[in-house]
């Protein structure tokens, strides 16, 4: 039987990010169940045969519930498909979440998901907090991401909507292995899902107990772009934050220059990666050289800004206030 954990829900103006798949649909009639107050919103990105019906369903869903559906067209990808989706997607929300005042985003992200990120990560070189990835309740600037569905499979989700006989899409592109997560979910993910899911539920157990005690000596403050500020309860995890930053953001530190690390407040790694230590913070950014107006570079010194990540913030237009943690 599926439950969810409302505890970040109650009394909260909730915005569920909507596709009429098995997952949202699935989560859409879980938080009907446990009386959720919540609107929907979905992206019709126009390259299915069922993008229209789709688009019509989550309209007829929200009248029929009194709910509020918020529609969006995307405009044509024609290149990195995934990626530009996903950057239009969550600009969408983000957008909805400022307009009308969201506390939360809720996505369906489940068991397969995650399983998928990994597999993904993995490939790539990456350490415990990259491999977890997905967290069931991340804060973000302006909203808490909550994803409630990460303990369930798809298996499950899919069960629980027949047994129910409540409506929902198959979306045929998640077969099309030119995809990359197409092809982890097709060659790797389900296999393993559909043999060991119980062995795959605990193992996320486990680490994300692990993962939680190991980033109990530092919290991340601030993330925009690539730049990031990551609060030291002890400096001595001034090496493990900044490893673990700089894998995110695609970087892999080297023995020598995590003694580098270790032994220096302020210096660039690589000739790439600006790493300052400001009081207990620590600031990660590229490292670029660029002319600067007087005023930038002066409301910098006043506000304390360390200087090797000035110019990065410059150039990415990024409010210096906001850094002032």
């Amino acid at each position: 039987m599926l439950t969810l954990d409302v505890t970040h829900l109650q009394e909260k103006k909730n915005l569920l990010a909507f596709s009429a798949g098995v997952d949202s649909s699935a989560l859409f009639f879980l938080l009907l169940k446990h009386n959720i107050s919540f609107d929907i919103a979905l992206v019709n990105y126009g390259t299915r045969e069922n993008s229209e019906t789709e688009e019509a369903h989550a309209k007829a869903l929200a009248k029929q519930y009194n709910l509020t559906c918020h529609i969006i067209k995307a405009p044509p990808f024609t290149t990195h498909f995934e990626k530009k989706a996903r950057e239009f997607r969550y600009d969408f929300f983000e957008e909805l979440i400022h307009t009308h005042h969201y506390d939360t985003l809720l996505t369906a992200h489940q068991l397969n998901d995650q399983l998928e990120w990994l597999l993904m990560r993995l490939t790539k070189g990456a350490g415990l907090s990259e491999l977890i990835g997905l967290e069931e309740v991340s804060q973000r600037e302006n909203y808490t991401l909550i994803r409630p569905l990460l303990a369930y499979s798809k298996e499950e989700l899919l069960t629980y909507l027949q047994h129910n006989k409540y409506p929902y899409f198959t979306d045929e592109s998640n077969s099309d292995e030119k995809y990359e997560r197409n092809l982890f979910r097709k060659q790797f993910s389900d296999p393993l899902m559909s043999e060991y899911k119980e062995g795959i539920k605990r193992s996320f157990e486990y680490l994300r107990r692990d993962k939680k005690d190991l980033e109990a000596h530092f919290e991340p403050l601030y993330s925009q772009k690539a730049l990031r500020a990551i609060k030291l309860h002890t400096l001595t995890a001034k090496v493990k934050a900044t490893d673990l930053a700089l894998k995110e953001l695609g970087y892999l530190l080297t023995a020598a220059q995590r003694k580098e690390v270790e032994n220096e407040e302020n210096l660039v790694i690589g000739g790439k990666w600006a790493i300052a230590l400001q009081g207990d913070v620590l600031y990660i950014a590229p490292y670029l050289c660029t002319d600067m107006p007087k005023k930038f570079k002066e409301a910098c010194r006043v506000l304390k800004i360390p200087s090797k990540i000035r110019a990065y913030c410059f150039e990415e237009d990024i409010d210096i206030k906001k850094l002032l943690l």
